[in-house]
C-alpha cells in the first residue's frame, strides 16, 4: 500500500499553499466572499492513491444556489457592457495568477484525481494557454458585413454576450475544462456558475481562490462563481433554470442525455462533451516506433480516464503481430504507483467503482471472444484503486468493444484493407477522437476525407490524446456535437444579431415587393 508520513506532510503543505482547509465552504460569488451554507451536507474528498481523507466541503442548498444565480444575473448586466478588450485584461490576469500556482495546483490534481504529476501540471498549463488565447480573442469577436439588395442600405451581423452560463465539469480534467469554458465566456461578456465533479471539489476551490484575487483587483463581484452541490439540490435545478441560457456539460453519455433533454424542454442551449471510444488505425505503411509511443500514451495516460483515451487499435494484418509484441512489452514496463512521484507513469483509477467497472467489462469481453494478452488484474498491493493496464486481442468488434469503459483497457483488432479499417473504426456510437499511422499520402488523405473518420478530431501520425487549445474540441454522434476551446467555438457563448441600416429617404422592400 502507498501511504507514508512524508507524503501526508507533503499533501498538507500543498493544501495549505492553495488555501484548502480541513473543512471548506463550497459556494463563492467570485469576490472572495465564501458562503458557509448552514443547511448543506458535507462532501468528503479522498486521495485515490491512499484512500485517506483530504478535506471536506460544505455543499450548497437550493436556497444558496438561487441567491448565487441572482447575483450572477445582476453581475451580467454590468459585465456585458465592459468593452471586450477590457474583459480580456481580466482573463489575462487570471492566466498570470494560474502561472503562480502552476506546480502546486498540478500536484493537487494528481493527488485528488490520480493522474500523474506531469499531466496535472500540464493541465494547469492548458488553463494558462486558453487564457492567453482568450485575451487575443477579446479583440477578434468579428461579425460579417453583407451587401444588401436594397439601395442605400447596410447589412451586417454582430455578436452580443449571452448571459449567465453554467459549467459542469468531470473529474478527469477537473481544471482545464472549466478554463476552456470560463476564459472564452468571460471574454465574450458572460458571467458563469461552475459546478465541479464530486470527486474533485478541492481543485475547484483552489482555482476559485486564485480567481477571487483577480476579481478583487478588478472590483468584480459575481462574474466567476462556484457552487459545489448534489444532483437534486443544485444539478437538476441548474438544468431547469431559465435564467441560464447555456449549459456546458462534460460527462457520460447517460447523464448527457438527461442534460440535453432537460435543457431542451425550456429551449435552452447546451454544449455537450460526452463519451469517446477512440481508435488508432495502424497501416502496413506505419512507422511503428511512432505508433507504439502514441498508443501507449493514449491508452495508459491518466489510467485510461480521458475522453480522448485510445481504446481501440485497428492494425493491418501484416504488422499486427509485431505491433502487439511491442505493445505488450511496453505495457509490462509501465511503472504504476503514487502519481505524485516523478518515476510513475500510471496512477490509480478515481475510485473503487471505476475498478469494478473495469473488471466487469473484462469479464464480459472475454465471454465475447476477447483474449487478455497482458494486464487485467487489480493491484491490491498498491491500493484499492490500482489496476494493471490491459491489452485484449479481439477477433471482431464485439458489443462490449462498442461501449466506452473509463479504464486502461485497449482492444486490438486486425484488418485487410482500408475500407474495412474505416468501417470498423466508424462502427461505434461515439465519435470524438481518431488517428491513423501511415507514411502513405493517399491513405492519410482518405482517412481525413468525407469517406474516412467520422470523428470531430482526426489525426495522422499522432495519437488520439493531447488536443491543443487552438482547435475546436468536440465530437459527433453520442459524443454530443459540442465544441469548446479554440477556432470559432466562442460563438456558442454569444448571441448573433443581424442588423440593417437604411441611410436613404426611401423605404424599398426586399425581394422587390411593392406594398401600399
Amino acid at each position: 500500500m502507498i501511504a507514508t508520513a512524508q507524503k501526508t506532510q507533503k499533501v498538507k503543505a500543498i493544501l495549505d499553499e492553495l488555501k484548502i482547509a480541513d473543512r471548506n465552504p463550497g459556494v463563492c460569488s467570485g469576490d472572495g466572499q465564501w458562503v458557509e451554507d448552514a443547511g448543506g451536507k458535507d462532501l468528503v474528498s479522498y486521495d485515490p492513491t491512499t484512500g485517506e481523507v483530504l478535506a471536506a466541503v460544505r455543499q450548497a442548498t437550493a436556497t444558496t444556489y438561487d441567491a448565487l444565480i441572482e447575483k450572477s444575473v445582476t453581475a451580467f448586466q454590468s459585465w456585458k457592457t465592459v468593452p471586450a478588450p477590457k474583459r480580456g485584461l481580466v482573463v489575462r490576469d487570471i492566466g498570470t495568477a494560474l502561472r503562480g500556482i502552476r506546480e502546486p495546483l498540478g500536484e493537487l490534481i494528481a493527488i485528488e484525481m490520480g493522474k500523474i504529476k506531469a499531466e496535472g501540471v500540464g493541465e494547469v498549463q492548458e488553463m494558462i494557454d486558453i487564457c492567453d488565447f482568450a485575451v487575443g480573442l477579446s479583440r477578434q469577436l468579428y461579425g460579417k458585413q453583407m451587401h444588401s439588395e436594397r439601395p442605400s442600405h447596410r447589412m451586417y451581423e454582430q455578436w452580443h454576450p449571452l448571459g449567465p452560463i453554467s459549467i459542469i465539469t468531470a473529474f478527469n480534467f477537473p481544471a482545464a475544462v472549466w478554463a476552456w469554458n470560463a476564459a472564452i465566456a468571460a471574454a465574450c461578456g458572460d458571467t458563469m456558475i461552475w459546478k465541479p465533479s464530486h470527486s474533485t471539489p478541492l481543485v475547484a476551490i483552489a482555482i476559485q481562490h486564485a480567481v477571487n484575487s483577480v476579481s478583487r483587483d478588478h472590483n468584480l463581484d459575481g462574474v466567476f462563481n462556484l457552487v459545489v452541490g448534489d444532483r437534486n439540490e443544485v444539478g437538476n435545478r441548474m438544468l431547469e433554470d431559465v435564467r441560464i441560457p447555456l449549459v456546458s456539460f462534460t460527462g457520460s453519455v447517460r447523464v448527457g442525455r438527461h442534460v440535453a433533454s432537460t435543457v431542451a424542454q425550456r429551449l435552452g442551449r447546451t454544449i455537450l462533451e460526452l463519451g469517446g471510444n477512440n481508435a488508432v488505425v495502424v497501416s502496413k505503411h506505419a512507422d511503428l516506433n511512432l505508433a507504439v509511443r502514441a498508443i501507449l500514451f493514449g491508452a495508459v495516460g491518466t489510467a485510461g480516464q480521458r475522453c480522448t483515451s485510445t481504446r481501440r487499435v485497428i492494425a493491418h494484418k501484416s504488422i499486427a503481430e509485431e505491433l502487439l509484441n511491442r505493445l505488450v512489452a511496453a505495457y509490462q514496463q509501465v511503472p504504476i504507483g503514487d502519481p505524485t512521484e516523478d518515476s510513475t507513469l500510471m496512477g490509480p483509477l478515481v475510485n473503487q467503482g471505476a475498478v469494478e467497472d473495469m473488471m466487469q467489462a473484462l469479464d464480459t469481453v472475454k465471454q465475447q471472444g476477447g483474449v487478455v494478452l497482458t494486464g487485467g488484474n487489480q493491484r491490491p498491493d498498491l491500493g484499492d484503486c490500482f489496476v494493471d493496464p490491459t491489452i485484449v486481442r479481439m477477433v471482431t468488434q464485439s458489443p462490449m468493444v462498442c461501449e466506452e469503459t473509463f479504464a486502461p483497457i485497449l482492444y486490438v483488432m486486425e484488418y485487410d484493407n482500408l475500407d474495412e479499417a474505416i468501417a470498423i473504426h466508424n462502427g461505434v456510437p461515439q465519435g470524438l477522437s481518431s488517428a491513423m499511422f501511415t507514411t502513405h499520402l493517399l491513405e492519410a488523405e482518405r482517412f481525413l476525407s468525407t469517406s474516412g473518420s467520422d470523428c470531430g478530431i482526426a489525426n495522422v501520425n499522432l495519437g488520439t490524446s493531447g488536443a491543443e487549445i487552438g482547435g475546436a474540441f468536440g465530437g459527433e454522434k453520442e459524443t454530443g456535437g459540442g465544441r469548446e476551446s479554440g477556432s470559432d467555438a466562442w460563438k456558442a457563448y454569444m448571441r448573433r444579431q443581424t442588423n440593417t441600416i437604411n441611410w436613404s429617404d426611401d423605404m424599398p422592400l426586399a425581394q422587390g415587393i411593392e406594398f401600399g
